[in-house]
């Protein structure tokens, strides 16, 4: 079965359940019901140095739930046609990714943190790092 192109137009943003209380706000996530895969890895980037960016890759066949745990920062995706910036700033609000989109993490804010729900473990063979190899995966 041939694998349909991906698009940053099946990139779309996820408002998370908020519980607001005069002490604070809580947002629960479980795999399967808020987010639309069985999350199988966690992990968090902080202290990102200004100006530096993240990210730089494609996965084939991992899905990506990417939130502003705090502070903000823009994901840059891409096709190999068309780009797309989505900001995220709010931790209620998470960026899903399915496999095959090219992203770009930028302009992190003092203090940002972003956090990412995966649906599969770490296996550096799902990685497309060299953009010109993206490319030609996703049929561009």
């Amino acid at each position: 079965m041939k694998r349909s192109k991906a698009s940053v137009h099946d990139c779309i943003m996820l408002e998370l359940p908020k519980i607001e209380r005069p002490s604070g706000a809580l947002t629960v996530l479980h795999g399967g019901r808020e987010i639309p895969f069985d999350i199988k890895r966690v992990y968090y980037l902080y202290d990102v140095p200004g100006g530096a960016g993240r990210g730089g890759h494609a996965h084939k066949t991992l899905y990506q739930l990417i939130v502003a745990a705090s502070g903000s920062f823009d994901i840059v995706l891409s096709d190999g046609s068309e780009t797309k910036t989505v900001q995220l700033n709010r931790p209620y609000f998470g960026l899903l990714i399915p496999p095959g989109t090219w992203r770009d993490m930028r302009n992190f804010s003092s203090g940002a943190i972003c956090l990412v729900l995966a649906s599969e473990i770490y296996t550096e063979a799902d990685y497309i790092r060299d953009y010109n190899e993206y490319l030609n995966f996703n049929g561009a």
